[in-house]
């Protein structure tokens, strides 16, 4: 586990997440502990991260979801040297709709 800032990072936030049941009970947790913008910036970076996973270039991310340049070059650089969240989570996605 990388340290953030020179700590460990407390897993029990991780922990929670993975006890949420279901969309709705996943909904209501995030609109409890982040803030509007902190919901809208993830929710951003995750459409980026699809479009790029689909090929499309910056230019019509910027257009289709109003992310910054630097905010897609970013996502860009998390998908592929980062530590593999995005690309686990696309690769389990595409079995299942593959099943």
């Amino acid at each position: 586990m990388s340290k953030v800032m020179g700590k460990q990072p407390s897993m029990a936030l991780y922990e929670t997440i993975l006890q949420l049941k279901d969309l709705d009970e996943c909904y209501r947790f995030f609109q409890d502990l982040c803030t509007v913008s902190e919901l809208r910036a993830m929710e951003q970076r995750y459409d980026v991260a699809v479009l790029l996973e689909k090929g499309m270039i910056y230019n019509d991310i910027l257009d289709k979801t109003g992310a910054s340049s630097a905010t897609i070059s970013r996502v860009n650089r998390s998908l592929n040297y980062g530590v593999g969240g995005y690309k686990d989570i696309f690769a389990r996605q595409k079995a299942e709709e593959q099943a």
